[in-house]
């Protein structure tokens, strides 16, 4: 019998440099798996063109003309939503535009050399074509823009969060040393729009510590502090090493960092190898945690490829804490929460829009049983 060739992944590129798209070509139909279905020179073009070609997956670039990347990707994701790969040496530079693309509803990124006219994109043949084939698997999820998050305002400042603790402390004739609440939340793959939204859900005084483990690059995450410090409740600030962190305050790991929790309640972080592939590591954080605030632990695994986090649920279980996992409908990939699933650890596994008022709860009630300072 004859063999059904297997179908190829169609991808439409956008990108205004006729050189750029040319070599992006040349990249897409070497590999057999996939092919060009149409070339747009701007992002008007781009968004008729993923209407009439229905392309499986595309490849957006975010400086064009008429229409930038940006604006492309936001029409595209609410009037013929496909998966887009956001190709552009802003995902590199400028970390605001590409993590704002992201937030509009692109799959991932691949950064373009910086090396000027050289252009040696060849080098990341390999990232860019395995992400394609990934992109053109997902279920599109339409997700929410930061208009529909919350009215961007003046970040909450760290510095007096950290002095109504005090005051609170003091009230409650609390001591220092004592343990409250930590709240873990790993995400990868669609994972900025998600933890955006689960940030801009959480109320202004939760008496937790959040820690947040992407897999991102260590260029983003200052911009992405300051991105969820717009829509955050909560005071939100990079982690630093040494420091203890508080209730009331949101701590994001820096990328290429792995983040522990020490035994004295200290945060450490390592640059050292990627741990099962992944720098940051989620299970280190969830493990390390555990280990420290025990019960008063509280797991959150949302959308991501891989596996990461199913050995630190694990551990949060074990110890007595609650772990809570997005669900398949709204996730972007099901990998992080399915592995997290299948270990038996999961209490709860809601949509994404139910998340943060489940941390609340879940918060609140860990503090009914052990009050603020309670060991």
């Amino acid at each position: 019998m004859n063999k059904v060739p297997e179908k190829k992944i169609r991808v439409l590129v956008a990108d205004d440099s006729a050189f750029m798209c040319k070599v992006l070509k040349e990249i897409i139909n070497s590999d057999a798996q996939l092919e060009v279905a149409g070339t747009a020179r701007d992002g008007r073009e781009a968004v008729a063109l993923a209407e009439s070609l229905r392309p499986d997956v595309i490849t957006m670039d975010i400086n064009m003309p008429h229409l930038d990347g940006l604006q492309a990707t936001e029409l595209i994701m609410s009037q013929h939503p496909r998966p887009v790969v956001i190709v552009s040496s802003e995902s590199r530079e400028g970390a605001a535009s590409t993590l704002r693309a992201l937030e509009l509803g692109a799959i991932d990124f691949v950064p373009k050399p910086t090396n000027g006219i050289d252009l040696d994109m060849r080098n990341i043949r390999e990232e860019l074509t395995r992400k394609l084939k990934m992109a053109a698997k997902v279920r599109v999820v339409r997700t929410a823009t930061l208009s529909k998050l919350a009215t961007p305002h003046a970040p909450v400042s760290v510095a007096s969060a950290l002095a109504h603790n005090a005051e609170r402390a003091a009230q409650n004739n609390i001591s220092n040393g004592t343990k409250f609440p930590i709240v873990v939340v790993a995400a990868s793959t669609g994972g900025p729009a998600a933890v955006m939204r689960v940030v801009a859900g959480l109320p202004k005084d939760l008496p937790a510590a959040v820690l947040l483990v992407l897999h991102m690059p260590a260029a983003f995450t200052s911009q992405f502090t300051i991105q969820l410090g717009e829509v955050s409740r909560l005071p939100v600030k990079e982690a630093e090493s040494h420091e203890a962190p508080q209730p009331g305050v949101i701590y994001l790991c820096p990328g290429a960092h792995h983040l522990r929790i020490s035994s004295t309640g200290k945060i450490s972080l390592d640059g050292g190898p990627r741990i099962e592939g992944y720098r940051p590591c989620a299970d280190v954080a969830l493990e390390s945690a555990a280990a420290f605030a025990r019960p008063l632990t509280v797991a959150v695994v949302l959308t991501g490829m891989g596996n990461d986090a199913s050995k630190g649920v694990q551990a949060v279980k074990a110890a007595g804490g609650h772990v809570i996992v997005q669900d398949e409908a709204t996730s972007v990939i099901f990998g992080m929460p399915a592995e997290a699933i299948k270990t038996g650890s999961v209490d709860e596994i809601l949509p994404l829009d139910q998340i943060s008022a489940a941390i609340e709860k879940r918060v609140a009630k860990i503090t009914r049983l052990a009050p603020l300072g309670a060991r």
